[in-house]
């Protein structure tokens, strides 16, 4: 059930047009999970998070895409949790900014292609634009099922998961 509290105040515009909402879904192999979203129509700030009823430990997920199936995995990322793909040099980092979600592989991967398509399509430097362009040569192979990828999600809080019996999970210290 949705718990949704409309009209609420905005901590960066400070107007009453902030939404709030939570929801809690059974996540098959991972659990009870919380999920928690905050957005204004105003000024567009958004803010959302993750959280697993059950407590669980400091991890280090690796996943590796190797063919199409693969991108429909399941993917839980907290807002704690960093993400790095070595191949195409490239990570995510927690910070005051970082959203936890549910996505799947593909999605996971969508988000790291629009960075890229953006270095692509707004830089400068010409060199800039060619390693955006290879880049994304990288990720259409990925996504055609042509080439593996590796995927990292380091989490001190233990709410992320990669819900397949490929990923391997290491335990880490907090």
């Amino acid at each position: 059930m949705v718990d949704k509290i409309d009209n609420q105040l905005c901590p960066f515009c400070h107007k009453k047009t902030m939404t709030m909402m939570e929801d809690e879904m059974d996540m098959p192999y991972f659990g009870k999970v919380f999920v928690f979203s905050m957005d204004c129509s105003n000024c567009d700030f958004h803010k959302s998070d993750i959280e697993a009823e059950e407590r669980k430990n400091p991890c280090e997920l690796t996943f590796t895409v190797e063919n199409e199936e693969d991108l429909k995995v399941r993917v839980v990322k907290s807002s704690e949790a960093s993400i790095k793909i070595p191949q195409l040099r490239m990570s995510v980092d927690p910070g005051a900014n970082s959203n936890g979600y549910i996505s799947n592989v593909e999605g996971l991967i969508n988000r790291f292609k629009k960075i890229v398509e953006e270095q692509r399509d707004n830089a400068d430097d010409k060199d800039i634009r060619k390693k955006a362009k290879n880049l994304l040569k990288k990720i259409r192979k990925v996504e055609y099922g042509e080439a593996p990828l590796k995927i990292v999600i380091t989490d001190k809080s233990g709410n992320s998961a990669i819900i397949s019996e490929k990923t391997k999970i290491k335990k880490i210290k907090g």
